[in-house]
């Protein structure tokens, strides 16, 4: 028996009409998955977007460079769209904003004062220039019939936000991605007054991060990590080199203050870890002494053991600096008595691509230091212990699940329950699933359809589930192009056909049996009449995909070229 309401939509789903005074809420990405967070209120007509996303590919999306939320629901009402609300800078919450500003440029971003900066920079790159409102804790304000509260919470990152949302159906309250640690190293801690004053208010329906549901306890504090990177530090003889999300300024923070204190000077790596800790630097979110960053040039002329470099590539990304360094690719060579700390978590679905990079730098004969054998991360998300004490204190009518695969929404869930919440007002939802709060009770009312919108280089939406099973078969299988001329007059083959392979082992005798077969399959085809050129390119398709199954047990793609003689 299942321990929460869930929903279950039918084929064709239809959207029922919202009521004048209810409030609706559709995630577009963010459940059921790490990554492309975006959640769309409704409410009097009008919508509020909070955060808007990417998730990374794993290894079966081949080509992929990143997903993003699929709004498409929403495209013919992009002029309803009153705001997007940021809750804090990490890639997974604002990476798919440039190309929803694409469709339209001018909606309004609210934040932070770091994650403007941060979506200001990526836009920057995408030559649009955005309509910002910057918030801090403690704010509040209005934008169309949404009434919105700005509440601090603590992650990995600094400045995130909590955001209360006040309509005449009643009051949410959005967690974002949050913990409670309190002793945070730029000491802001999480709201929890904030959250209980709302709690005594009233929160009609509760969003609550459940990346860490299913794990007990508290989350460690970022202040017990400080000796193990110390550690790294005063062991290492030689570079250490550090890789991290470009976003991660807490983390960052902790190696410039171990690298000043053992005499060693710091580079940063990578477009996007110069870029984001650039701006750190300048709004004063990281503390830099004078001389502790030099450019890569200078590093060179250092000795090894007064080196630290900080890179891009804790997810084992190809073409990201730590990636490069283990293939041996990068202009910085990995050697016998170097350190590689690999200072953040690791995503779900990463696992082979991180530990390729891992096994690579061990074979260049670097000491690689992990969360697997060494305290050098803890999470930027709440576990159950916290998402307990902030149930107890908010006492929400409604719970709606949110970021996370389905067994951290599931255990999230369970959590909420634990506390005496009723299980059918506690609700587990998946992308598309419409969820509607009326007259106190939040219910499940549909669905919409969500897919994956998969980004590659310039192409979004392009690539489809069958173009990605398309390209995993060539990369597994491999492709064999078969060029056939063909007499017009008998239909049959006029010279042996000319075969292509990629992907294939072969020597000159692999395709010896092949020619015969197609000779057959064709001087049967002309026998009956058939010389159509698609119908003879279909036919030579099966008879080649006959062949190499029965020969080789795999099935490759085939690409026919018939020339007319």
């Amino acid at each position: 028996m299942n321990s929460v309401s869930r929903a279950v939509a039918p084929a064709s789903p239809a959207v029922p009409v919202l009521p004048a005074d209810a409030l609706r809420v559709v995630a577009f990405g963010g459940l059921g998955e790490i990554g492309r967070n975006m959640t769309v209120f409704e409410h009097a007509g009008k919508l509020l977007v909070v955060d808007c996303g990417v998730l990374f590919p794993e290894e079966h999306q081949p080509g992929v460079d990143v997903i993003l939320p699929d709004w498409s629901a929403i495209r013919d009402r992009l002029s309803d769209v009153v705001a997007i609300v940021l809750t804090h800078g990490h890639e997974d919450h604002i990476g798919g904003v440039p190309y929803l500003l694409r469709e339209r440029r001018d909606i309004p971003l609210i934040g932070s004062r770091l994650t403007l900066s941060f979506i200001t920079a990526k836009l920057a790159e995408h030559r649009i220039q955005p309509v910002l409102t910057e918030v801090k804790e403690g704010e509040t304000l209005d934008v169309g019939p949404f009434g919105l509260e700005f509440l601090a919470v603590n992650h990995s990152i600094p400045d995130g936000l909590a955001i209360a949302i006040r309509t005449a159906a009643g009051l949410v309250l959005h967690t974002g991605d949050f913990k409670m640690d309190q002793f945070p190293l730029d000491r802001r801690i999480t709201d929890l007054r904030g959250f209980a004053r709302l709690g005594e208010e009233g929160v009609d329906l509760f969003l609550t991060d459940s990346t860490n549901a299913d794990v007990p306890g508290f989350t460690t504090s970022e202040r017990e990590l400080t000796p193990a990177i110390e550690s790294v530090f005063r062991t290492t003889q030689r570079r250490v080199i550090v890789s991290s999300f470009a976003s991660h300024v807490h983390r960052i923070q902790q190696v410039l203050d171990a690298a000043h204190a053992h005499g060693r000077k710091v580079a940063f790596v990578g477009r996007s870890m110069v870029r984001n800790m650039g701006l750190a630097t300048d709004l004063g979110y990281l503390t830099v002494p004078d001389g502790l960053v030099v450019d890569a040039k200078t590093m060179d002329r250092l000795p090894p053991n007064k080196v630290t470099l900080i890179c891009t590539g804790s997810q084992g990304e190809p073409l990201a600096a730590l990636s490069r360094m283990a293939a041996g690719t990068h202009t910085i060579t990995v050697g016998e008595g170097d350190t590689v700390l690999l200072a953040s978590s690791l995503i779900p679905g990463n696992e082979n691509a991180i530990y390729r990079v891992i096994n690579g730098l061990t074979d260049l004969g670097a000491n690689v230091i992990h969360k697997g054998n060494a305290k050098v991360h803890v999470s930027g998300h709440a576990s159950a212990g916290e998402l307990v004490y902030c149930y107890n204190i908010v006492q929400p009518s409604n719970v709606l699940t949110v970021h996370g695969e389905a067994r951290h929404l599931r255990a999230n869930a369970d959590l909420a329950i634990s506390t005496g919440l009723p299980r059918e007002r506690v609700l587990v939802a998946a992308n598309g699933d419409i969820i509607d709060l009326h007259d106190g009770r939040a219910l499940h009312t549909g669905a919409v359809d969500v897919h994956n919108i998969y980004v590659d280089g310039d192409t979004v939406g392009g690539v489809t589930e069958a173009s990605l099973a398309q390209r995993r078969t060539l990369g597994e299988e491999g492709v064999l192009t078969v060029v056939a001329l063909i007499d017009t007059d008998t239909g049959r083959l006029t010279e042996d056909p000319d075969i292509l392979a990629r992907g294939f082992e072969h020597h000159d005798t692999t395709f010896t049996t092949l020619t015969p077969a197609l000779e057959k399959a064709l001087a049967g085809a002309a026998e009956r009449n058939i010389t159509d050129t698609t119908r003879l390119e279909h036919l030579i398709v099966r008879e080649t995909e006959r062949w190499a199954r029965k020969l080789f047990r795999r099935q490759p793609v085939i690409i026919p070229v018939v020339i007319e003689a």
